[in-house]
C-alpha cells in the first residue's frame, strides 16, 4: 500500500518550508508598520477635529459675554488658543474669526476656528498638512452687551 504524498510528513516535507516564516515576516511587516502610520494619521485628524470643536464652543462663549464686537474678537482668540494650548500638540497653527454681523443684545456671537495639523512627519504619502475648521455660534449676553456710542 502506498501513502500519498501529501500525508507524508517526514525530514523532506519538513526541508522545504524551512524558512518560510522568515520570508512571510519579511514581506509582511512593512504592511503592518504602514497601518500603523496611517492609523496615527487618521488619529490626529479626529484629535484635531475635536480639539477645533470644543476651541469653536469656548471661543463662542467667550465672545457672547463680551461688551462690544471689538472686545468679543479678543475675547474668542484668547479661548481658542487657550482651549488648544491645553489639549497638547494636535494643532500647528490657529486662525479664528468671529463673525460681529449679529452681535447685539439677544444676538448671536459666531466664531469659526481653523486648526492645522501637520502630516508630513510620519513618512507617509499624505498631503503636508490637514486642515480641520469648526462654527459655533453662541447667543449674546442681554446684560453684559452695551452699545457703542453714536
Amino acid at each position: 500500500m502506498r501513502i500519498p504524498s501529501s500525508a507524508r510528513t517526514g525530514p523532506r516535507s519538513r526541508r522545504r518550508d524551512a524558512g518560510s516564516a522568515s520570508v512571510e515576516m519579511v514581506l509582511i511587516t512593512p504592511l503592518i508598520v504602514l497601518l500603523l502610520l496611517l492609523v496615527v494619521a487618521m488619529s490626529r485628524m479626529v484629535s484635531a477635529r475635536i480639539d477645533t470643536d470644543a476651541a469653536a464652543q469656548q471661543a463662542a462663549r467667550a465672545a457672547s459675554l463680551a461688551r462690544d464686537p471689538d472686545s468679543a474678537d479678543r475675547a474668542a482668540r484668547q479661548a481658542a488658543e487657550s482651549t488648544l494650548a491645553g489639549e497638547g500638540r494636535t494643532c500647528g497653527s490657529v486662525q479664528v474669526s468671529t463673525d460681529a454681523g449679529a452681535f447685539r443684545a439677544g444676538g448671536i456671537a459666531t466664531v469659526t476656528v481653523t486648526c492645522t495639523t501637520t502630516l508630513s512627519d510620519l513618512g507617509l504619502p499624505l498631503p503636508g498638512h490637514h486642515d480641520s475648521t469648526s462654527r459655533a455660534a453662541a447667543p449674546v449676553d442681554t446684560f453684559t452687551y452695551r452699545e457703542a456710542a453714536p
